[in-house]
């Protein structure tokens, strides 16, 4: 790809140009070709993607072809909820890690897709995350989307870099908390980092990212010495751990979080032995991911997809009915 600069877009940045024209490649994967080094500008090699363009400039572009990916074909079932040549739609199941990581080498959902579609997938938004454009924590469960062409890989991700502000992208989480929450329904605005005592946590940070969710009173449950809120998150960004940190922060923190709920532990001893158990056979956090809706990267169809809740959190759920409040829905 060559281009020149003109005045429309001298002073932008490059890889924000680049990935405006650009048909096919997403901005985060032309900012690594830049970085290893794949675009000169008047015949020399820039490796900086905030570089400013000035007018006049010559844009060199040499997009290598598709490499394939490192990580391996794994015949792991899949819960496939849609399914078309552009895009597939899942329903993750708890424990399963999104992409390779350390730690996590195979067993993943990559590792799962490249099995089941193939030679379509190879390469597609990179080599270690072929069709990822958004993830979920290993133990959170539901709904996800993957890219099976760089077309739609570029389309889902400027959706969800996007947050559903000026698009259809929709997510909403079905999470369990402890405690009673004030309001019905509110927002917590707080810029999230990485928590500088525990690396594998995130924290409310004053020079954290900016992160923001929304939330929604679904059901109260409880008996005079214990609370626990049924309460519907849609996302306004895509942070790490964004609903566990949040809920955490404003006191109300995931019911079986070991990582943000840890402090709570004990309050599991004062509930009713059947609520109890299904608590502790959980393991994890109880979050789901309930509904996921975009536009389809190729028809522009307005999608939305839901994912039943898997029997952990169902029997959690049933052990809480006879204690609902019957807040008002």
């Amino acid at each position: 790809m060559e281009l020149v600069v003109d005045e429309t877009n001298a002073g932008g940045r490059l890889d924000a140009v680049l990935a405006k024209e650009h048909d096919v490649l997403s901005r985060s994967r032309i900012k690594d070709l830049i970085l290893n080094g794949a675009v000169t500008i008047d015949g020399k090699p820039v490796s900086e993607p905030k570089y400013r363009l000035k007018a006049g400039e010559t844009i060199v572009l040499l997009a290598p072809p598709p490499e394939d990916p490192e990580p391996a074909a794994e015949d792991i079932p899949l819960d496939i909820l849609y399914e078309d040549d552009d895009l597939i739609v899942i329903n993750k199941p708890v424990g399963m890690v999104v992409h390779p990581a350390p730690g996590s080498p195979n067993g993943t959902l990559v590792n799962a897709l490249i099995f089941h579609c193939g030679e379509s997938l190879k390469g597609i938004g990179g080599v270690k995350r072929p069709g990822i454009v958004h993830r979920l924590d290993r133990d959170t469960s539901g709904v996800m989307v993957a890219a099976k062409t760089e077309k739609a890989h570029k389309h889902l991700s400027e959706q969800f870099a996007d947050h559903g502000r000026t698009g259809p992208l929709h997510r909403a989480y079905i999470a369990y908390a402890w405690g009673s929450t004030q309001s019905a329904m509110g927002s917590v605005d707080a810029p999230l980092g990485r928590d500088p005592g525990n690396r594998l946590k995130q924290a409310v940070r004053k020079d954290g990212r900016e992160a923001i969710t929304h939330y929604a009173v679904e059901a109260r449950y409880g008996e005079e010495k214990w609370d626990i809120t049924r309460i519907q998150c849609q996302l306004e960004t895509g942070r790490t751990h964004q609903i566990r940190v949040h809920l955490a922060h404003i006191g109300h923190p995931l019911v079986a979080d070991q990582i943000y709920a840890s402090g709570y532990a004990t309050k599991v001893n004062r509930l009713p032995a059947e609520l109890a158990g299904a608590i502790r056979a959980l393991g994890r956090q109880a979050l789901h991911a309930a509904e996921l809706g975009f536009e389809h990267p190729v028809t522009g169809e307005e999608m939305m997809f839901e994912a039943d809740m898997p029997e952990d959190l169902q029997a959690l759920q049933d052990a809480l009915e006879p204690y609902d409040k019957a807040f008002a829905r």
